[in-house]
């Protein structure tokens, strides 16, 4: 009769380990699809700034172009504004990251 118990608590040692082992295989399953969904996300960030890259380079032919013929105005007018930008860009860093940069 003894061995017969032994035997179940067996049966019951391994049941318990392979329920923790279909625990830890769920665990991943979870984890593999909520990453396949944030995938479609990554996707559709790449769609955006692929996007943005087609727009850049045609903002940048369109500068070639206009700087190509001669038009010197507007080329200070764009010179201007972009260092205007970069100045109030570097500005507004500044503040919001903390400006004195010492100790």
């Amino acid at each position: 009769m003894a061995s017969s118990y032994e035997t179940e608590r067996q049966n019951n040692d391994h049941l318990a380990a392979l329920a923790s082992k279909v625990s830890a295989l769920r665990g991943v399953t979870i984890d593999i699809y909520d990453n396949a969904r944030d995938q479609g996300v990554i996707d559709s960030a790449n769609d955006t700034f692929s996007s943005f890259s087609t727009s850049l380079r045609g903002s940048a032919g369109r500068l070639t172009r206009m700087a190509g013929q001669g038009n010197k105005v507007a080329v200070m007018k764009l010179a201007g504004i972009i260092i205007a930008v970069v100045i109030v860009a570097y500005y507004l860093l500044r503040l919001v990251f903390g400006g004195r940069g010492g100790t």
